[in-house]
């Protein structure tokens, strides 16, 4: 009677369980076929890391535009191949001069990141030659639209970034120009661009807003004299290294540039990481190379191979599936302590671009790397339940023409639905 009694329980928990799925499916089955959702393209994966189980499933093999999606796969590429403090540059004392080149990193005096590591040991050093060469790519990445090349968003790459290759203009509370190098370069008139295409002369219209940021173009010259200025010393510039074992002077806390990297979606921080790799993995600086190497060793098992072509997602090249998506996940949550983890990606209703999204007016739930571009939102990431279970998710959105609040809105009734139903 007792191993009845024990059969029937489990059998209704059982029971119970695939009526629960069944009603979670439905209603997401409901949503997703309503007209809201007809015209436009939804790809949408559920996975439970512990079991294995796929919990909802909905065109997840299908390749989207991920927009800053990609930086899940620019984060993993840099967990898997940087080490834990950033190579600031590498550097080689020959005679009486100390020869340096650029690693990538781009921490270096940069507006926003606190570490002078890479300052202060050129400051103190005396004969300086920079080598330039090293740098193997191109300063704007595959796809990347022209017209954003005057906002903050869309810096140039380069081998030795300094001030995060933007120029900051404040005018409060008194008119101030940062690296001082292009305080006379910026001109105080209105003008539909903030920036001339191919110089560097900024406009900054004081009456319509008080700060801008601006990219700069890079090249040799303009950052040897932005070093110059900044170190108050001459720089050489050199061809090449001399001969002999290089040294890498290490400098900023990497986590430090992924939380930024998530948590403010930070594009040139996400094609200076996969440069970096590149210089850790060969002796050249292109980003293709660190993309290669992390598809080929690490991502060989991926369900559907992604075209992949810059770190940011600035790129409508970029084409991913959600299943790839979750595939890159479940690698972070095997490999990563869970708070780690999840303090890196940005958090419902609590951080980073998530910041007024996804709150559900409860305990945080959602902590997830969203990307966005005109007519596309897409959000991946962890889903913790009311009972503890961390789920792991890709929900991608291209070609709609609502606004990206209404899709963000529909999209969190279904987060919730999963949250409070798992």
């Amino acid at each position: 009677m007792k191993k009845i009694s024990i059969l029937l329980l489990l059998s209704g928990l059982v029971f119970g369980c695939a009526s629960l799925k069944k009603r979670v499916h439905k209603s997401i089955d409901k949503s997703l076929d309503s007209s809201f959702f007809n015209n436009q393209f939804t790809g949408f994966l559920v996975v439970d890391p512990i079991s294995r189980d796929t919990l909802y499933d909905y065109n997840s093999d299908k390749y989207f535009t991920p927009a800053s999606n990609t930086k899940i796969f620019t984060l993993y590429t840099a967990l898997k191949t940087l080490p834990k403090k950033a190579p600031a540059l590498n550097y080689i004392h020959h005679n009486d001069t100390l020869y340096f080149e650029g690693t990538g990193d781009p921490s270096f005096l940069h507006h926003y990141l606190k570490d002078s590591t890479a300052y202060t040991f050129l400051k103190n050093s005396d004969n300086l030659a920079f080598c330039y060469p090293n740098f193997q790519d191109t300063p704007m990445g595959p796809g990347w639209s022209w017209d954003d090349l005057s906002w903050y968003y869309s810096p140039e790459r380069s081998a030795f970034p300094i001030f995060g290759n933007t120029v900051m203009i404040h005018d409060t509370p008194t008119y101030s120009v940062s690296p001082n190098y292009f305080t006379d370069s910026v001109v105080q008139i209105q003008n539909a661009w903030n920036r001339e295409k191919n110089r560097n002369v900024f406009y900054f219209d004081k009456t319509a807003r008080d700060s801008l940021e601006i990219p700069f173009k890079t090249d040799k010259k303009t950052v040897g004299s932005i070093l110059e200025e900044s170190l108050v010393k001459p720089i050489n510039i050199v061809l090449k290294m001399p001969e002999g074992e290089k040294k890498t002077l290490y400098g900023i806390d990497m986590d430090s540039l992924y939380v930024r990297l998530m948590h403010e979606s930070d594009n040139f921080i996400a094609e200076q990481l996969l440069i970096m790799a590149s210089g850790i993995l060969t002796d050249t600086l292109n980003s293709e190379n660190a993309r290669n190497y992390i598809l080929e060793n690490n991502l060989k098992g991926i369900p559907q191979e992604p075209r992949w072509v810059d770190g940011s997602g600035l790129s409508r090249y970029n084409l991913f599936t959600p299943q790839s998506m979750v595939y890159v996940l479940n690698q972070l949550y095997r490999e990563l302590p869970e708070e780690r983890l999840l303090m890196i990606f940005p958090t419902g209703g609590v951080s980073g671009t998530l910041k007024s999204w996804y709150s559900g007016n409860q305990e945080p739930y959602i902590f997830a790397k969203s990307g966005s571009l005109s007519n596309n939102y897409c959000l991946s990431g962890y889903l913790r339940t009311k009972k503890g279970k961390l789920l792991l998710f890709s929900f991608m959105n291209n070609h709609f023409r609502h606004s990206s609040s209404e899709v963000k809105e529909q999209m969190q009734a279904i987060f919730e639905t999963l949250r409070d139903r798992y």
